[in-house]
This record gives structure tokens, C-alpha cells and sequence, in this order.
């Protein structure tokens, strides 16, 4: 069976998510052995060394304290994402982690990837897939184009039924993104989920989503809004021309 999907929409690595990621690694069947975390600054590749570097820290540093066994890979370009070294850390991982940067480029970086294949097959061995921002946003059907201020959109892996998985969604104002433009946008039946800051949207694709950490989730459609708080679940039911896909 497919292992949980966490969908963050900021935090990772601080203490604030720390009984998200508590919870993360006690769901995962490590067979009495020390869970294996693999972190991934994939999205930041081209913040610079230094930036990459600073990910890599905080991952280790943060799931070592939890008592996990940590990993951090380089993996920040094409190039790296196809080096066959990664990819058995990657198939062995009980949790794999992508923190936040650019969704475009960490989509580009990963698709048809030596790593995102190994990803692939950690997670339908069990492995827990956490998404932090760009990591979060690149499961849903599409990625709104940000370098075009959302006008454009692009496929993504659509791993989870929604058309877009909008994070930081308490600020998003703050983007001058056009939310409203991608929800008159949507046809029956489709959905996007905004998720607040310091929040995890944690769940298996075809079975129920709880909401965990601070703040809220939304789940908006063309005509309307519903917002869940933490401890409640949901289902994310994806339309009928997606399950007959």
C-alpha cells in the first residue's frame, strides 16, 4: 500500500511541525529498526551552495533529534537527480522529505528523474512522502506558472486529485496571486487545497486527510469554500474523468 502524503505548507524542519514529523515517523513499519529519513533541498537548487547547505543542516539536525536515522542528498540539478548513487538511499528511505523553493524548478528538476523514480518506489513500498511548500505543490494536477504571477499553469505528477495545491495560503494575499482567476477556472467536481502556514495536510490517496498543526485547510471549488481545522479530516474525492483515467 501506498504510504501517507504529508502536505505542508511552511514550517519544515522547525519545532512548530516537530509533532507532525512525530507522527509521520511513527506511522511508518521500519520492522523494529530505526526509521530512515531522506531530505531533499531539491527545490532551493538554485538558491545557491549555501542555501542548499543550510536545508540539508536544519533536515538533519531536526529528524536526528526526533530519533531518526538522516540522510540529506544533494540532489539539486538534472544532473544530480540522475546520479544512480542516490537512488538506492532514496529506494530504502521510510520517509522521504522535500523542503520548499521553486515548484517549477523542482518539477523540472524531478520528472522522469532517476530519483523521482526511486521516490516512486519507496513510496509504494510504504515509505511517507512530506511535502513542504514547492514539495507539496508539485503532487497536485497542475503548478500555476508563479514567473508568469499565476496566469499560466503546467501538469504536474498529480499524485493528489487536486487541480493546485496552494501553500502559505494565510499570506497568499500577500503574493498578489490570483486565486479568484484559478477558481472560476475550474470545471465541476475539480478542487484546489490551500494550506495555512504551520499546517500538514496528512493522508493516503483514496482514504481520509486529517488536518494537524496550527492552522487551517481549504478546500475551495468554483462556487465555494470550506475550511477544515486541525484534528478534522476529509475526503479528497477525486471527479469522475480523473478516476476514469
Amino acid at each position: 500500500m501506498n504510504g501517507l502524503i504529508a502536505l505542508v505548507g511552511s514550517g519544515e524542519y522547525l519545532p512548530q511541525m516537530a509533532e507532525v514529523d512525530r507522527h509521520l515517523l511513527a506511522s511508518v513499519n521500519a520492522h523494529g529498526s530505526t526509521p530512515r529519513v531522506v531530505c531533499l533541498p531539491s527545490a532551493a537548487g538554485r538558491e545557491g551552495s549555501e542555501s542548499v547547505a543550510r536545508w540539508m543542516c536544519m533536515g538533519q539536525e531536526h529528524f536526528a533529534a526526533l530519533g531518526a536515522e538522516v540522510y540529506a542528498l544533494p540532489i539539486v540539478d538534472r544532473a544530480s537527480a540522475n546520479d544512480p548513487r542516490h537512488a538506492p538511499v532514496l529506494e530504502s528511505a521510510d520517509l522521504i522529505y522535500f523542503s520548499g523553493g521553486d515548484p517549477l524548478y523542482l518539477f523540472e528538476t524531478l520528472k522522469g528523474s532517476r530519483a523521482w523514480a526511486a521516490a516512486q518506489k519507496a513510496w509504494e513500498r510504504g515509505a511517507v512522502y512530506a511535502g513542504c511548500s514547492a514539495g507539496a505543490m508539485i503532487l497536485a494536477r497542475h503548478l500555476p506558472n508563479l514567473r508568469r504571477a499565476g496566469l499560466g499553469t503546467m501538469d504536474a505528477f498529480g499524485c493528489v486529485p487536486a487541480q493546485f495545491i496552494l501553500p502559505h495560503f494565510d499570506r497568499i494575499g500577500a503574493w498578489k496571486f490570483p486565486l479568484g482567476l484559478l477558481q472560476r477556472r475550474l470545471k465541476n467536481g475539480k478542487f484546489i487545497l490551500g494550506i495555512e502556514e504551520d499546517t500538514a495536510l496528512v493522508g493516503r490517496r483514496g482514504g481520509t486527510w486529517t488536518v494537524m498543526g496550527k492552522g487551517r485547510v481549504h478546500l475551495l471549488r468554483r462556487n465555494g469554500k470550506q475550511s477544515y481545522t486541525p484534528g478534522e479530516s476529509l475526503w479528497l474525492t477525486p471527479s469522475s474523468d480523473e478516476e476514469a483515467s
